[in-house]
């Protein structure tokens, strides 16, 4: 039995991956991982994850430059989740061009709740993209 049959996946095949700055512990994205992407990740120390959109692996990094060094892997007391304990190559993990990929929050303004931007654009998309990837 392989320390991979731990981990629930779903019934796609997938389990959602957590990326989480080592240095400052701000949850940078979420992501999906099939069983060879997890394989990968703890292989090569590089964030694998699959891409739903795309219907296949998906090295982070792979067009932006912006790679994730994972140092720990993590399965929660389920066995469905996971969490990359990682470097952020780059400052930036979303495709928006922020740093994290949480950069809304809830809050209440003009009387009423709406999701305002607590955080800076650090790189324009289309300098890290050729064409602009969905949700990824």
């Amino acid at each position: 039995m392989s320390w991979l049959d731990d981990i629930r996946f779903d019934s796609r095949g997938l389990v959602p991956v957590i990326a989480q700055e080592r240095a400052s512990g701000r949850v940078m994205m979420l992501a999906w991982a099939d069983r060879q992407a997890v394989e990968e990740t703890a292989r090569t120390h590089r964030g694998v994850y699959y891409s739903r959109s795309r219907s296949r692996l998906w090295r982070k990094g792979e067009e932006s430059g912006n790679v994730q060094n994972v140092f720990g892997i993590y399965l929660d007391c389920d066995g469905d989740a996971l969490v990359y304990e990682i470097e952020q190559v780059g400052g930036v993990a979303c495709h928006t061009g922020h740093a994290s990929c949480f950069f809304r929050r809830l809050a209440e303004q003009d009387g009423g709740l709406r999701w305002v931007e607590d955080s800076p654009v650090l790189k324009d998309p289309e300098e890290m993209y050729h064409h602009r990837p969905k949700g990824e």
